[in-house]
């Protein structure tokens, strides 16, 4: 204990004791305490007083622990309500005072007056004349300081105050409770709400001995979210203070020791209990952090009621500044620029579960590793079956659901990457392989962390880091939080149901197989497919969904630049523009949803056919970027012709495979006209069919009366000829007649054949269809064939909008349009071809009102934008109809934009 305080007064003769001055630390008893001088560069010394001629009642001590046998000592009468009046009265102000008496073991004994000096109130006589402490027995007046004690007593006994009153004082003294039975229920009985309390004892910084009142529980409190350096204690008793420990305690002591607080008790860690401790001058827990004191540990910031991101904020304020406890810290990104430290990409590639790949503005590839987050894993050893090739994607349990929703949400998209951290390279141990550097970031779309995303949704798990470890999500919390609540509703990872198993047949170069598979897919028309991986600009590997399975897809009608091949004994290099058609394909069309037509396979097991991915024809757009050429097998193809054009179109810029093209003359050369206006040469037409994916079947006016005739006359050769029932054999593409529910016949083409009583057909003159037994159906009679009268219901969609995906606002749509156009005569202008029909505009017959556009403004569909010069003006009026549904939030638009992340995406329900 410190032997001296800041002193004051005169240095006269003996008797004239010397006048000191400190500040009131801590009230021990109603007649000790502690002061302290002035911080000088750390925590001041202090001395412990004791007040001359006067005893107050005893405070209540515990037995100690090292004394089974020993009991508790009880307050005495009055004692509390003694310290009590000190520790209002004085904690934290300025006293003077002046040592009468030092005992053998150094116990000092004197007066103490508040304020500056002795003129100010004595202590001593303010507790006696309350009634709080009496004269020491057999004390003489001898002294003025001894008579007014003497006098102050007789007024306090006239008075019958304190302990001169009526009664024994039972009811001063506590009942004090040193543990409780079950913390958890006691913090759980308080619902968070503020706890009047006395601090009572500093342990360290971080952590205080409280009195809880009015039940008077004595309990220790550990500051939620943060932990302050501390004292180890030694073998030999002693304790070593940590770098800072004593001036953080010093920091917490000189605001709370003895302050009146509330508490709110939030959590409960063995016997001590976590929570926040709120003083009128502001809060201990984010101070400690501010200043440099604290840091914040992962264990109980969550409980933390006031918010996790107020800890984390201020820690980062006295880390940016250096102070204390960081005075030697160096930022995880202190060697990046601002630009690599925080950009906007592209996500190219999905990695996993817990990686992507992205192109910078700069046109470089990166890869982004999401921050704190660990992907699904194999537990165990003996999970997977030695003798089979682990395929991490399909064979660890939810790995392929979580790269599926990184890849819908991520690919072709643009994200804000915030860098983390750069974990180093690691060297390969016996049980953990080699790791590249790393570059570890926090990516988000639309305002969403794609990472807490991934974690609500239980698809990954929160990497726990050693608490000085500083190398982790500065959304680390979030994350937390994100686990938590997956964990609580079972999502995923922590569901108790049985895991999903995916059973994908790799049937890659697998010839016996692909043959098998080849008359189904070729059967199957277009088929969904997810592009998994690309070998060169025309070879590719596909998922197809559907039949879960993995196939080799070669581009069918070109030829691409072979990129570069390992054969044995020596490296095969690539030709010209190998490497450019390879990265225009990735970029394209890598891990997006496209659309496969298989034509054929060749003999090592690969399927050729067409690839179209949003509308367009990949061949057709390597050969229209001069990264391919025709091939003459596409000859035979309806794609021919647009492969001839693009290529044309790419050997007049003679670049890349065509740079060193030159021309042939031509005798009869046709010029190519560039169309520059947009062509409006409408047609009246009889919408008769409106498809749930809004295409739509129209007749054409002008051979209305041909058709009305074919069928009367049709109708008539049937009444007079009518199909023997069942003597019809259907099959898939042939012509033929079918009753529909209005007992008529009409003319229609198979689609599919399930069984007799199941027969897909197709109406050729209205565009719907119906399942029919085989009974309904009969043979086209020759006279009224498509040869007589071609098919008068052609299918055709709506330019430049886009459907809904969602299948309720689907539906909307397509109501909205049933009700307006169907079986009625609209006027129609081709805008553009597509692969699958023709994209057109709508009017009304009678007030030429644009039908799409009137889904647009309606807030029912999406605009769709071209980049054609020709459509610039009308597009122009379908974004500016879109901006006002949105602004009215209109169907689509009630919830604001809902392209972007919503709350879902967090594991809330809306």
């Amino acid at each position: 204990m410190a032997s001296s305080v800041q002193s004051g007064g005169s240095s006269g003769g003996p008797a004239v004791p010397t006048v000191q001055r400190g500040i009131v630390k801590m009230v021990l008893s109603g007649c000790a305490i502690i002061v302290r001088g002035q911080p000088r560069g750390g925590p001041p010394p202090e001395r412990q007083i004791n007040l001359s001629n006067i005893r107050a009642g005893n405070l209540a001590r515990r037995a100690a622990v090292a004394q089974p046998e020993a009991k508790d000592t009880p307050d005495e009468a009055w004692a509390f309500p003694a310290r009590e009046f000190l520790r209002k009265k004085l904690i934290g102000k300025e006293v003077c005072f002046t040592i009468e008496n030092k005992t053998n073991l150094g116990r000092e004994y004197g007066m103490i007056y508040l304020g500056k000096d002795t003129n100010g109130e004595n202590i001593a006589e303010s507790l006696v004349a309350e009634g709080l402490a009496t004269r020491r027995e057999g004390m003489r007046a001898s002294t003025p300081e001894q008579n007014r004690l003497s006098e102050c007593e007789e007024q306090a006994k006239a008075a019958k105050k304190g302990m001169w009153s009526e009664g024994n004082g039972s009811h001063t003294i506590r009942d004090l409770k040193y543990a409780i039975e079950n913390p958890r229920h006691f913090v759980d009985s308080h619902h968070q709400k503020p706890v009047n309390a006395i601090i009572e004892h500093v342990r360290d910084g971080s952590v205080v001995r409280a009195l809880l009142l009015p039940d008077h529980y004595l309990v220790t409190v550990m500051l939620s979210g943060i932990k302050c350096p501390s004292f180890r204690r030694e073998a030999d008793g002693t304790e070593t203070p940590e770098p800072f420990a004593a001036e953080a305690k010093f920091f917490t002591e000189s605001r709370l020791l003895q302050r009146d607080v509330q508490i709110i008790l939030e959590s409960c860690h063995n016997q001590n209990i976590l929570g926040t401790i709120l003083h009128p001058n502001g809060n201990i827990t984010e101070l400690l952090l501010k200043e440099g004191f604290a840091r914040c540990v992962d264990w109980s910031i969550a409980v933390y009621t006031r918010g996790a991101e107020k800890l984390r904020a201020a820690e980062r304020f006295a880390k940016e500044r250096r102070l204390r406890i960081w005075r030697d810290y160096v930022p995880p990104t202190a060697n990046l620029d601002q630009k690599d430290k925080q950009f906007v990409a592209k996500v190219m590639q999905v990695l996993n579960a817990d990686a992507i790949v992205v192109k910078l503005n700069s046109g470089d590839y990166k890869t982004i590793h999401l921050s704190s987050i660990r992907p699904p894993r194999l537990e165990g050893e003996n999970t997977q079956d030695k003798n089979k090739k682990l395929r991490p994607l399909y064979d660890i349990p939810y790995m392929f659901e979580a790269r599926e929703f990184l890849r819908k949400k991520l690919i072709g998209k643009k994200v804000s990457v915030t860098v983390d951290y750069i974990r180093p390279a690691s060297p390969a141990t016996e049980t953990v392989p080699a790791f590249s550097e790393r570059t570890c970031a926090t990516v988000t779309i639309g305002g969403v962390n794609i990472a807490e995303a991934l974690v609500s949704k239980g698809l990954a798990t929160v990497i726990r880091y050693r608490q000085d470890d500083d190398q982790r999500s500065s959304h680390y919390d979030e994350l937390l939080a994100a686990e938590a609540r997956a964990i609580k509703n079972g999502k995923g990872l922590h569901s108790k149901k049985e895991v999903p198993i995916h059973r994908v047949a790799d049937i890659s170069g697998d010839t016996q197989k692909a043959k098998q598979f080849l008359p189904f897919l070729q059967r199957a028309g277009r088929s969904e497919a997810v592009v998994e991986y690309v070998f060169s600009g025309s070879r590719l590997k596909l998922y197809l969904p559907k039949e879960t399975c993995l196939i080799t897809f070669l581009l069918a009608g070109i030829e691409c630049p072979r990129g570069a091949r390992n054969l044995p004994g020596l490296v095969q290099e690539g030709e010209p523009f190998s490497e450019e058609a390879t990265l225009f394909t990735k970029e394209l069309v890598l891990q997006r949803e496209v659309e496969v037509e298989v034509e054929s396979m060749d003999k090592a097991g690969n399927f050729i056919g067409w690839l179209h991915t949003e509308g367009a024809n990949l061949s057709v757009l390597l050969v229209e970027h001069a990264l391919s050429k025709v091939h003459f097998t596409a000859e035979r193809s309806s794609y021919y012709k647009s492969l001839l054009s693009a290529e044309d179109a790419a050997k007049q810029k003679k670049e890349k495979v065509w740079a060193h093209y030159e021309e042939q003359p031509m005798e009869d050369e046709v010029p190519v006209l560039e169309e520059k206006e947009r062509s409006a040469s409408y047609k009246p037409v009889f919408v008769t069919e409106i498809t749930d994916d809004l295409h739509f079947y129209v007749q054409d006016v002008e051979t209305g009366t041909q058709l009305e005739k074919l069928m009367e006359n049709m109708r008539t050769d049937i009444a007079g000829h009518p199909p023997v029932e069942g003597s019809y054999t259907p099959r898939r593409g042939e012509f033929c007649i079918a009753k529909f529910v209005d007992g008529e016949w009409y003319r229609a083409r198979i689609e599919k054949v399930e069984s007799p009583a199941k027969v897909h057909v197709f109406y050729i003159d209205y565009g719907n269809r119906e399942v029919l037994p085989s009974t309904r159906l009969g043979a086209l009679p020759p006279a009224f064939s498509t040869r007589t009268l071609p098919a008068q219901a052609t299918e055709y969609a709506f330019a430049f909008i886009q459907v809904p995906q969602d299948e309720d606002a689907r539906t909307d749509a397509v109501d909205s349009v049933v009700r307006d156009i169907q079986n009625t005569q609209c006027l129609l202008n081709v805008e553009h071809l597509s692969a699958s029909c023709p994209h057109v505009t709508l009017q009304f017959a009678d007030s030429k009102g644009d039908v799409g556009l009137g889904l647009v403004k309606e807030g029912l569909v999406m605009v769709e934008v071209r980049k054609e010069k020709q459509f610039q003006k009308v597009i122009t009026e379908y974004l500016n109809a879109q901006e006002s549904a949105k602004s009215a939030r209109l169907n689509l638009w009630r919830y604001g934009d809902f392209r972007a992340d919503d709350a879902d995406e967090f594991g809330y329900s809306r």
